[in-house]
């Protein structure tokens, strides 16, 4: 049986590789079929963990510009020994987001199996 701490890592790695904008920390945590899912407007959006990890991969890092880390987990909600969703809240630059990420527990650890996200605010708006 996984450990609560082995998801606490996981969701630790995960702040890390957008904090560091480091792909090998974010394809370790991220399932490699899983996708990433927002609603602008009335249409959704939908990314395989690939587009998205490319992405980042292209990203100034919140790091690289001294940004003080901000990230926090709001809420875990086990659905079963081995099935979680956590609710996080994290800075990058300007940006502050809030994700509910899928957790599954199998062969490779934690890993992240959806996500979903909103942009919540942008700081120095009021």
């Amino acid at each position: 049986m996984p450990s609560h701490q082995s998801l606490i890592d996981a969701v630790q790695t995960y702040f890390d590789a957008l904090y560091e904008c480091n792909t090998d920390k974010l394809n370790s945590v991220f399932h490699e079929s899983s996708s990433l899912f927002d609603v602008d407007n009335g249409k959704v959006f939908v990314e395989p963990i690939e587009s998205f990890s490319n992405d980042v991969a292209t990203r100034t890092s919140p790091q690289s510009k001294d940004q003080s880390r901000e990230d926090e987990i709001l809420m875990i909600d086990y659905l079963s020994s081995d099935c979680a969703t956590v609710k996080i809240r994290l800075r990058a630059h300007q940006n502050i987001f809030v994700d509910h990420l899928g957790f599954v527990y199998g062969e490779n650890g934690w890993q992240i199996v959806s996500k979903i996200w909103h942009l919540e605010k942008l700081i120095g708006e009021h």
